[in-house]
């Protein structure tokens, strides 16, 4: 059964499904002290065009400045700990999420990403709409000022 006219049948054992288990995620990324990180699903590792997906575990207190990731849309799957996000003009809004809960960021939100714990780690998967690592950092003061550990990773650069 032909599905590409010009080029004959489709393998789908090359172009078919793609597992990629979750201790073989990869971590040659660029790292940052206090964090972890790993692809799991991008263009290199499993051939995707239009999302990428990984995993980032953040240290203890880390928080991002404010910021928005342009067009592209988030999810963020809370695996281990709390996460806080606040976000709008002023940072005035505020949620917190664990373990099983899925946050969504809109495109264009200026928003906060922080780990609510001073004490334990805080572990998410990462799926975002775009390969291209998308960051607008924002001028405006951030409700909880970062630091000791900045929430960098592929998305949140320095």
């Amino acid at each position: 059964m032909s599905h590409d006219h010009d080029h004959g049948p489709i393998d789908w054992r090359e172009h078919g499904v793609k597992v990629i288990p979750g201790n073989s995620l990869d971590p040659n990324t660029a790292q940052t002290p206090g964090m972890n990180r790993a692809a799991a699903v991008n263009q290199a590792r499993a051939g995707a065009e239009k999302i990428w997906a990984g995993t980032v575990t953040i240290h203890a207190n880390a928080k991002t400045g404010p910021h928005h990731h342009g067009d592209l849309e988030s999810i963020i799957f809370v695996v281990k700990g709390k996460a806080r996000m606040r976000w709008g003009e002023n940072l005035e809004f505020v949620a917190e999420a664990g373990p099983g809960d899925f946050i969504y960021v809109p495109p264009y939100v200026p928003h906060q990403e922080i780990n609510a714990s001073r004490d334990d780690m805080l572990e998410c998967v990462i799926v975002r709409s775009g390969q291209e690592p998308i960051v607008v950092n924002l001028d405006i003061e951030p409700a909880e000022k970062p630091e000791e550990v900045r929430w960098i990773d592929p998305i949140h650069r320095t």
